[in-house]
C-alpha cells in the first residue's frame, strides 16, 4: 500500500476508536430500558445485526477495487432506535469486530489491514450517523412518526456518505485515479440498496414497536431481497464485463504483433479494472513486453523479472496458438480485487482471442512479407537486381507522362559486345560475374531521376528524363593487364565540340563500361554498342523508345560504330506500319487473306485435348504469309482493331461450333490486345458472337496478357466483369514474365495461367525457371485455375512438367498448328489415343496435319 493510504487508514481507525471510547464515557439520558429489552441484551441486539449486516454483503467491482454492499443502514437505524446515539460507535465496533472473526475463520478476506479499515470505516460512518442525530434531537425508544422516520433516514444517509466517501478516497489512493471517476460507479450499486436499508430498518422498528417476535417473517422478506439484488448486480456486472469482452477482441485486430499486443494491453486493462496489464509476445528475435497501466501508457520492452508485490495479486494466461506458444498475458490486481477475482474465464477466453489474433497477425505479416518478395523479383532481373524490361515500360510511361509535353527525353540502350565469347572461353558463372558488375558500373553512372533497366541476357537500358548538366567524374584507376574478348574496334576521332550532350553522355558511360573490370580474378575488358533514341516526352511511348534505341544500335553494329542515334528517316518501320493499315482494310473484306491456325493444349498426363488456341494468319498477296509478330501491333494501335478483334474471335467461335456439331466441347482460346479491354462495347460483341454460333460461354477462353494486368482503369474492370458475367472463361497469358501477374490473379479471379515458353526452355538448366514453374502451378492449384505450359517441345519437358503438377501443355511436342479444315481430325485423333492410353507423338500429330 502507499504511504497515502496508510495515513488513511490510520486517521479513520484513530477517529474510530475515539468515537466509541467518547461515545461510552458520555452521559446517558433517557430510560434505561427500551421495548422492555435490557440495556446488556440491546447491546447484544443492535452488534448482532451490525455483524449480520456486514456478513450478508455483495461484492461490486469498481474501477481497479471493489466496494461491498450491505445491510448497515438498516443495522443503524434499529441501533439507534434501541440505543443512544452516543454508544452506536462501540456497538457499531463490536459488530464489525465479530463479523470480520467470521470472515477470517472462512478465510474470506486475506488482509489484516484491510479488515481494520474497513471496520474503521463502518465506525466513522456510525460515528457521523450519532452525530447528526444527537444534533436533531432523535432519542432512542420513542415511538416512530413520520418526523422520526425522516431524522431516522438522514441519519442513515450521513453514514451511508462516510462509510462510501471513505472507500472511494481509499481506491483514488491507491490506483491514483480521480474521485469523481470512482464515486458515481460506487453510489450507482449502493443507492437501490439504501433505499432498500431504510425500509428494512423503519419496517423492523414498526414491528419492534408492535411485537419483536414479528421480526421472524421480516427475515425471510430480508433474505429474498438480499438474493434477488445480489443477482441483479452480478447480471449486470457480467453484461457490462462481456461487453467490454467485445470491445477489447473486436480491438484485437491489428496489422501486426505489435499493435494486437498494445490493444491485448489496452483492452485487459479495461476488461478486468487491473492495475496493470503485461503482455509477453515471442518473437524470432526473442520475447518482447508490452505493459499498460493505468497511467494509459503501451510499452514495449524485453521482459525483466520484478520482486511480487505483496498489496497485489498475479493472474497468468500462456497464449497457444495452433500448439505454437506465442507468449503470455499477465494480470496484476490489488490485493483485496485479486482475492475476489471470479473471471478466470473471461481472462481464459480473453488469451485465447489474444493468442488467436497474434498468430494471424503473425500469419499476415510473413504473407506480406513473401508478397513483396515476390513483386520485387517479378519487378527485378534476379541476376543483377536492376529494373526488368516490363517494369521499365511501365514505369518508364510513368515517368515521361510526369513530364511537360516538350520535354526532352532520351533511352540508352547498352548492347555488350561478344558476351557470348565469354561464357564459352570461361563458363556462364563468369558470364553472370560480368554482367553483374556492369550493372554496379551503369548504377554509379546513373544519376537521381534516371530509370536504369537490364532488358535480356547482354543489353541494359538507361532513360534520361532532364537535360544533360554537370557531373562530378569519378575517379579512373590505373590501367591494368587484361583479356580482350572482342578485336579491337578502329580507334575513333575525338568528337567533335557541337557535339549533343546526349551523345557525350553516351559516349563518356561507353568508356567507362570499357575499363578493365576484375572477373573470377581475371582483368577483363568489353566494348558496347550504344543506340540512342531522343524525342519530346510526349511524342513516344517507353515501348516504341525501346524499339527506336535497338534500331539505332543495330544500325551502329552494322556500321561498326560504337553509338549510333536514332533516325526516324531512315526507319523504314514507319512507312510499313502504314500501308499494313491500309492493306488489313482490305484483308478483313476478303474471304482468303486472314486464315486461323489452331493449336491444341493437351493433358500432359494422357494427352487428351484440353483446349484450342486460335492463331491469326495473314497470307499476303504481296508479302507472303505473315505472323502476328508482323501486324497485329500495328493494328493495336490504329481504330481498326476493335473490326480486327471481332473478325478473328467471329472466325473462332465458328470453327468451335463446327467440331462441337461433330461432338467435340473442347474449348478455343483467342488472344485480346490490352486496348480490347477499354472498349466497353466488347462484352455485348461477345456475348452476341455466342449466340451467333450456339457455342456455350464456358468453351470461350479469352487470353489477357500482362500488359492488360498492368491497368487498373474503371473501364478495364468493367468490361472483365461483363465478360465474367456472361460465363466466358479468363486466361493470363505468359504468366511470370512481368511484375504485375501476383497483383492481378489476386484483383480479377482467372480460370487458367499460361506458363511462358522461356521458363520451359530454361527449367532443365535453371533451378529458377524450375522454381518458377513449380510456384505457378501451386498458385494455380489455390486458385482452382488450369495451368497451361506453352513451348512444350521434348519429351523431357513433358515428363519434367508432370513431375512439378502441371495441367496441360502445348507446343510441338504434342503437334504444330493446323488449319481450320484439320482441327477436328486431329482432335479426334487425340482424344482417341488418350482413351488408348498412349501419348500422340510428333510424326503422329505431323501426320495428322
Amino acid at each position: 500500500m502507499t504511504r497515502a493510504v496508510r495515513t488513511l487508514h490510520a486517521s479513520v481507525l484513530a477517529v474510530a476508536l475515539t468515537s466509541a471510547l467518547v461515545g461510552l464515557l458520555l452521559p446517558v439520558s433517557g430510560p434505561s430500558t427500551a421495548d422492555g429489552l435490557p440495556t446488556w441484551l440491546r447491546w447484544i441486539v443492535v452488534a448482532g445485526l451490525v455483524a449480520c449486516g456486514q456478513l450478508a454483503r455483495v461484492r461490486v467491482q469498481v474501477a481497479t477495487g471493489s466496494v461491498s454492499v450491505t445491510w448497515g443502514e438498516a443495522a443503524l437505524l434499529v441501533g439507534l432506535h434501541l440505543l443512544p446515539a452516543q454508544w452506536l460507535p462501540a456497538a457499531t465496533a463490536a459488530g464489525a469486530v465479530l463479523a470480520w472473526t467470521v470472515l477470517s475463520a472462512g478465510r474470506v478476506h486475506r488482509a489484516t489491514a484491510e479488515a481494520v479499515h474497513a471496520g474503521s470505516s463502518l465506525v466513522a460512518g456510525a460515528t457521523a450517523a450519532s452525530v447528526l442525530a444527537l444534533a436533531i434531537g432523535l432519542t432512542p425508544g420513542t415511538a416512530l412518526t413520520f418526523a422520526g422516520a425522516l431524522q431516522l433516514t438522514a441519519a442513515a444517509l450521513a453514514y451511508l456518505v462516510v462509510s462510501v466517501g471513505l472507500a472511494v478516497i481509499t481506491l483514488a489512493l491507491r490506483h491514483e485515479l480521480p474521485i469523481a471517476v470512482l464515486s458515481w460507479p460506487a453510489l450507482r450499486v449502493k443507492l437501490p440498496l439504501f433505499a432498500g436499508n431504510v425500509l428494512v430498518g423503519l419496517a423492523s422498528i414498526a414491528v419492534i414497536e408492535v411485537d419483536a417476535r414479528w421480526l421472524v417473517f421480516i427475515l425471510p422478506t430480508l433474505w429474498f431481497v438480499h438474493n434477488a439484488y445480489g443477482h441483479r448486480l452480478r447480471d449486470e456486472e457480467n453484461k457490462r464485463t462481456w461487453i467490454t469482452f467485445a470491445a477489447a477482441t473486436g480491438a484485437l485486430d491489428g496489422p501486426d504483433q505489435q499493435a494486437v499486443a498494445t490493444a491485448g494491453a489496452e483492452g485487459a486493462l479495461d476488461l478486468f479494472g487491473a492495475e496493470r496489464v503485461e503482455v509477453d509476445v515471442v518473437t524470432a528475435g526473442g520475447t518482447n513486453r508490452y505493459t499498460a497501466d493505468r497511467n494509459g501508457l503501451v510499452v514495449a520492452a524485453p521482459p525483466v523479472t520484478e520482486p511480487s508485490d505483496p498489496d497485489s495479486v498475479l493472474f497468468a494466461r500462456s497464449l497457444i496458438a495452433a500448439e505454437r506458444d506465442l507468449g503470455e498475458i499477465r494480470v496484476h490486481f490489488p490485493a483485496s480485487t485479486g482475492a475476489a477475482f471470479r473471471n478466470e474465464a473471461v481472462l481464459s477466453a480473453y488469451g485465447d482471442a489474444l493468442a488467436l489474433a497474434l498468430g494471424n497477425a503473425a500469419i499476415s505479416g510473413q504473407v506480406h512479407d513473401l508478397t513483396e518478395q515476390a513483386v520485387y523479383q517479378a519487378a527485378h532481373d534476379p541476376l543483377t537486381e536492376l529494373t526488368n524490361r516490363v517494369a521499365l515500360l511501365a514505369e518508364g510511361d510513368q515517368a515521361l507522362g510526369e513530364l511537360d509535353r516538350d520535354a526532352p527525353a532520351a533511352l540508352l540502350l547498352f548492347d555488350v559486345d561478344r558476351l557470348k565469347r565469354v561464357n564459352e572461353a570461361m563458363g556462364h558463372a563468369a558470364g553472370d560475374v560480368l554482367l553483374r558488375g556492369l550493372a554496379e558500373r551503369l548504377l554509379a553512372l546513373a544519376r537521381p531521376g534516371e530509370l536504369l533497366a537490364r532488358l535480356d541476357g547482354d543489353a541494359f537500358a538507361l532513360l534520361l528524363t532532364a537535360a544533360d548538366g554537370p557531373r562530378a567524374s569519378r575517379a579512373t584507376p590505373p590501367p591494368r593487364p587484361m583479356i580482350a574478348v572482342a578485336p579491337e574496334r578502329p580507334q575513333e576521332a575525338p568528337p567533335a565540340p557541337a557535339e549533343p550532350p546526349i551523345l557525350r553522355r553516351a559516349r563518356q558511360i561507353a568508356q567507362r563500361l570499357s575499363e578493365p573490370l576484375d572477373v573470377c580474378d581475371v582483368p577483363m575488358s568489353v566494348e558496347v554498342t550504344v543506340g540512342v533514341a531522343v524525342s519530346p516526352a510526349a511524342a513516344a511511348d517507353m515501348a516504341e523508345r525501346v524499339r527506336q534505341a535497338e534500331h539505332a544500335m543495330y544500325r551502329a553494329k552494322s556500321a561498326n560504330i560504337r553509338i549510333a542515334a536514332y533516325d526516324g528517316a531512315a526507319d523504314s518501320t514507319t512507312v510499313d506500319h502504314l500501308s499494313l493499315l491500309a492493306e488489313m482494310r482490305t484483308a478483313l473484306v476478303a474471304d482468303d487473306q486472314l486464315v486461323l491456325d489452331l493449336q491444341p493444349a493437351v493433358d500432359l498426363a494422357t494427352g487428351a485435348p484440353t483446349g484450342v488456341e486460335a492463331l491469326i494468319r495473314w497470307e499476303h498477296p504481296r508479302r507472303g504469309l505473315l505472323t502476328p509478330v508482323d501486324f497485329v501491333r500495328a493494328v493495336e494501335e490504329s481504330e481498326l482493331l476493335a473490326r480486327f478483334t471481332g473478325y478473328v474471335l467471329d472466325q473462332a467461335l465458328s470453327t468451335a461450333g463446327e467440331w462441337r456439331v461433330q461432338g467435340l466441347d473442347v474449348p478455343i482460346s483467342v488472344n485480346l490486345s490490352a486496348r480490347n479491354l477499354l472498349d466497353p462495347r466488347l462484352p455485348g460483341e461477345v456475348g452476341a458472337l455466342l449466340r451467333r454460333h450456339h457455342v456455350p460461354a464456358h468453351l470461350l477462353v479469352l487470353e489477357i496478357t500482362e500488359t492488360v494486368a498492368m491497368s487498373r482503369t474503371d473501364v478495364v474492370d468493367e468490361v472483365i466483369d461483363g465478360l465474367r458475367d456472361l460465363g466466358v472463361q479468363l486466361s493470363l497469358d505468359d504468366f511470370g514474365t512481368g511484375f504485375s501477374s501476383l497483383s492481378f490473379v489476386t484483383r480479377i479471379p482467372v480460370d487458367e495461367l499460361k506458363v511462358d515458353r522461356s521458363f520451359v526452355r530454361d527449367m532443365a538448366d535453371s533451378a529458377r525457371a524450375t522454381a518458377v514453374i513449380r510456384a505457378t502451378v501451386e498458385l494455380g492449384r489455390r486458385l482452382n485455375a488450369r495451368v497451361v505450359a506453352e513451348g512444350v517441345e521434348t519429351a523431357d519437358q513433358r515428363a519434367a512438367l508432370v513431375s512439378l503438377g502441371c495441367d496441360s501443355g502445348q507446343g510441338y511436342h504434342f503437334c504444330r498448328p493446323v488449319r481450320r479444315d484439320k482441327i477436328i481430325m486431329l482432335l479426334r485423333t487425340l482424344r482417341d489415343s488418350a482413351a488408348r492410353a498412349t501419348v500422340v507423338p510428333l510424326r503422329a500429330a505431323d501426320d495428322a496435319s
